[in-house]
């Protein structure tokens, strides 16, 4: 009976490292996330099986100790003692070709589980999973912070050279009309070169501050819409605070989970667009800046 439980152990334990040779061609081929739940598996049955060998070991060796006894007490009845050391070679034999093909086998297994085991090990863990989450959550909102902060940066460079090449403009203008003043005012024909010049001066002045109204006009409108947004999205998340608030007393999960769920996708939504609210107008305000500028330097031009 030991002998035809220790043989389908053994074919057990074949079939299983047969399973598990399969099981590591299709994890090369694919399908990964499947075949590592089923080695998670195996090894739990693999663990079942050593248990059972055990169990079949221990009963093989009460069965040769039993036979050692019934031996020793024919040897000592006075049985024909040529034949029970043949015997005992024989079994003896037979043990150490038994526990031979056991080792084999076990060391077998072994190896197959070790494989299983590292490939198990490659698969990250739902703590691994959630640390690796919050650091790029993290690095996301460092880069996301530079990214802003250098967007800023550029804005306020743009703005600031801008500024630059204006102020250039009026003092070389205002130097062109000093140095050729006092010429142009002791003739008639130089002060009227001189009013025409002024004349057009102030023309294009006005056609400048015109255009530049209109871009602040353009700006202005684009910056109450992003107000509007941003107001729609904070009044929707004080409704989502309010909701949170309702949920703290009993009774009212069942009437307000559909709430919740609606306002939550809603209120992360119009998070994401005041975020973006914010760094368009943080982008727009060097702009903002310009255009005020250019509309005093158009002022100034048209006074001098």
């Amino acid at each position: 009976m030991s002998k035809d439980n220790l043989n389908k152990l053994i074919q057990k334990k074949v079939n299983f490292t047969n399973e598990l040779q399969s099981l590591r061609e299709k994890i090369e081929k694919g399908g990964a996330e499947t075949a590592v739940e089923k080695l998670v598996s195996l090894k739990q049955s693999l663990k079942e099986l050593e248990r059972q060998e055990l169990e079949v070991e221990s009963l093989s060796n009460s069965v040769l100790e039993a036979e050692v006894r019934r031996l020793e007490d024919q040897i000592e009845n006075g049985v024909d003692s040529e034949d029970v050391p043949d015997e005992l070679d024989r079994l003896l034999s037979e043990s150490e070709a038994k526990i031979g093909s056991a080792k084999r086998e076990l060391a077998a297994k072994l190896r197959a589980v070790l494989a299983v085991q590292r490939q198990i090990d490659d698969v990250p863990s739902q703590s691994e999973l959630v640390q690796y989450e919050c650091r790029l959550s993290e690095l996301n909102a460092q880069i996301q912070g530079k990214l802003q902060q250098t967007r800023k940066y550029y804005a306020t460079y743009n703005a600031l050279l801008e500024i630059k090449e204006y102020m250039l403009k009026e003092t070389s203008l205002l130097n062109s009309i000093s140095s050729q003043f006092q010429e142009a005012i002791n003739s008639t024909d130089g002060r009227m070169k001189l009013i025409n010049s002024m004349e057009g001066i102030i023309k294009g002045s006005q056609q400048k501050l015109r255009k530049v109204q209109l871009g602040l006009h353009e700006e202005q409108k684009v910056c109450d819409a992003l107000k509007e947004k941003y107001f729609a999205a904070s009044a929707e998340q004080r409704h989502c605070y309010s909701l949170l608030k309702a949920l703290q007393y009993p009774g009212n999960y069942n009437f307000l989970a559909l709430s919740l769920s609606l306002a939550t996708t809603t209120q992360m939504r119009n998070v994401q667009r005041m975020r973006y609210s914010e760094e368009v107008l943080l982008q727009t305000s060097p702009e903002i800046e310009v255009f005020n500028h250019r509309h005093a330097t158009a002022y100034q031009s048209h006074a001098h």
